[in-house]
């Protein structure tokens, strides 16, 4: 019968520090404790049973927020009877309002589905209005259709418009995309300068800096675009900043907005990093377990809070009979308080 801490351990020690349960049934063994993987995978999956109404109050929480960003990321799970792997993905839907002080803590809540169409997007943001931050994936404009949710506004991403000018700079001379990254650099000097300040402050500073060397890049885009094929690969890195324009331009009426989506891409660094080392999920019911649990974790870590004593204190108020109707109380960071 394992306690609470153990099973804790074991959670943190695969979700957290990326240990696979094989090799932490290795570690146990090596000090003659002889628990077998699939015993190490029950605690988990009861665990996650238990856990499930924090990761779904998380999920709640998140979403009566005005501004959150969203990305999603491929989940390799195993597809039994083919002996191969399908791909799922985990859509992340953060919170980070650091950078204007905002009053609500960062948290994210990842979320399993088979695929990747926009409809998914549409499930998981019910209830949510505001502002969206995203990526340029076009499965996103399907969160803008009425009849299926609130409104929602789109917000798109510089990093990933400066990405496709880069990649023209890595290994080639290119002159035209060098130029658009000089200009986003100027942006992203002005932001450093903000960070941190109040939403007002904020705004402030981005019509009087910001303001004129966006209406500068835009007379350059539209020139550059002139000046090379439409099919080729300056052309075509050019016609992705061209097609988000409106939502790039967001953060200069809105002191909340980022100029990129950052903050959720790095939420999701660790998934990358657990994909890596356990290579897929056993089934469609370990990534949803993964996916939740990986979100206590990394909004524990959001909130400098540690997962583990977080983790024990709360399977231990689920077993003592913590009610449903409190189930708020144990979210990271009001426990923690």
């Amino acid at each position: 019968m394992p306690t609470e801490a153990t099973i804790a351990s074991v959670i943190v020690s695969k979700y957290a520090d990326h240990l696979p349960l094989y090799r932490q049934s290795q570690i146990y063994a090596r000090q003659g404790v002889d628990i077998d993987r699939s015993t190490l995978a029950f605690w988990v999956g009861k665990a996650a049973h238990e856990l499930r109404p924090v990761h779904d109050a998380l999920l709640v929480h998140l979403k009566r927020s005005t501004k959150l960003f969203m990305d999603e990321t491929p989940a390799p799970v195993l597809d039994p009877g083919r002996g191969k792997t399908k791909k799922g993905y985990f859509w992340a839907l953060a919170r980070d309002d650091r950078s204007w002080n905002g009053p609500k803590p960062p948290g994210v809540a990842f979320t399993y589905t088979p695929g990747r169409s926009g409809q998914h997007a549409v499930d998981i943001l019910q209830g949510f209005e505001g502002v969206l931050q995203v990526d340029g994936y076009a499965g996103y404009n399907r969160v803008l259709d009425l009849r299926d949710n609130a409104p929602i506004q789109l917000a798109y991403c510089w990093a990933h418009a400066r990405r496709k000018l880069y990649e023209l700079t890595h290994h080639n001379v290119a002159p035209i995309a060098e130029e658009g990254l000089k200009q986003i650099a100027a942006l992203y000097r002005i932001e450093a300068q903000v960070r941190g300040t109040s939403p007002e402050e904020r705004l402030v500073t981005r019509q009087q800096k910001s303001a004129p060397k966006v209406a500068t890049f835009k007379i350059w885009l539209d020139h550059a675009r002139i000046q090379v094929s439409a099919k080729s690969p300056t052309g075509l890195a050019l016609k992705y900043i061209a097609k988000y324009w409106d939502g790039l331009i967001l953060f200069l009426t809105d002191g909340r907005i980022e100029m990129d989506s950052n903050a959720v891409e790095r939420t999701i660094r660790p998934i990358a990093l657990q994909r890596k080392n356990a290579l897929f999920a056993g089934h469609d019911a370990g990534a949803q377990n993964w996916a939740m649990l990986a979100s206590l974790i990394e909004t524990c870590k959001l909130n400098k809070i540690e997962p583990h004593s977080y983790l024990t204190g709360v399977l231990t108020a689920i077993v003592d009979g913590h009610k449903q109707k409190d189930i708020e109380q144990l979210l990271p960071w009001n426990y923690a308080a």
